[in-house]
C-alpha cells in the first residue's frame, strides 16, 4: 500500500543505456516515485543545478545560473560505467556540493568488490548489481525518508537561528499543551498526550 506522502519522492536516474533507463523508470514508477531520467553525469549535474566546469571542451556553452528545473530531487541512482563522467565521479561532485546530504545509489553490471568499496567510501548509500530488481529499489524509501527528516530538522534549526527568543517561545508554546489543558485533561481522566 502506498501512502500519500511517499508519491512525492523524486528520483533522478542516470544511465547511458536507454534500455536500463526505461527499466529503472518503470520500476520506480511502480513504487509511485516521480522519475526524471538523464543519459550522462553532466546532464545530472545540470539538472541538479551543479554546473560542471568543462574547460577541456571549447565548444561547451556554459549554462546560465539557475537554468535547471526547480524540482526537488530526493535521491540519485546512477550507473557506474558511463562515458565522460563515471558514476563514481558523479558521487564525488554531489558529495562536494551543497547537495552532499542527498542519497546516491550506484548500479553496475560488474561485481567488482574494489569498485563497490570505493563508491561506498565516497558516500554512496547502496550499490546494486544489474539487472536491478524491484526488491532492490524497495530499499530506497528508508534512505529518502531519513534524508527528508534530516532536511526538515535542519530547516527548523535554521529558522530558529533567525527568530528572536520571544518568537521561539511563542512557537514552542503553540506546539505544547498548556498546563491548564493538562490539568483539565487529568481532571477528566484523559491523558494530556491523547487529548485532541
Amino acid at each position: 500500500m502506498v501512502m500519500a506522502g511517499e508519491s512525492q519522492f523524486h528520483v533522478l536516474a542516470v544511465d547511458d543505456s536507454i534500455i536500463d533507463r526505461k527499466i529503472i523508470q518503470t520500476l520506480l514508477k511502480t513504487l509511485s516515485y516521480q522519475v526524471t531520467t538523464v543519459d550522462s553525469g553532466a546532464k545530472a549535474l545540470e539538472f541538479l543545478g551543479l554546473h560542471q566546469d568543462d574547460t577541456t571542451n571549447p565548444n561547451t556553452v556554459p549554462s546560465p545560473p539557475n537554468s535547471h528545473q526547480e524540482v526537488e530531487v530526493n535521491l540519485v541512482i546512477t550507473d557506474y560505467c558511463m562515458p565522460g563522467m563515471t558514476g563514481y565521479d558523479l558521487i564525488k561532485k554531489i558529495k562536494e556540493s551543497s547537495l552532499r546530504n542527498m542519497p546516491v545509489v550506484i548500479m553496475s553490471s560488474e561485481n567488482v568488490p574494489s569498485r563497490i568499496t570505493r563508491c561506498l567510501e565516497e558516500g554512496a548509500e547502496e550499490f546494486f548489481l544489474k539487472p536491478v530488481r524491484l526488491s532492490d529499489l524497495s530499499k530506497l524509501r528508508p534512505l529518502m525518508l531519513k534524508t527528508k527528516l534530516k532536511d526538515q530538522n535542519q530547516k527548523q534549526e535554521e529558522k530558529a537561528a533567525f527568530q528572536s527568543p520571544k518568537q521561539q517561545e511563542v512557537e514552542q508554546n503553540q506546539q505544547q499543551p498548556s498546563n491548564d489543558d493538562k490539568g483539565k485533561a487529568i481532571d477528566e481522566g484523559i491523558s494530556p498526550e491523547k487529548k485532541n
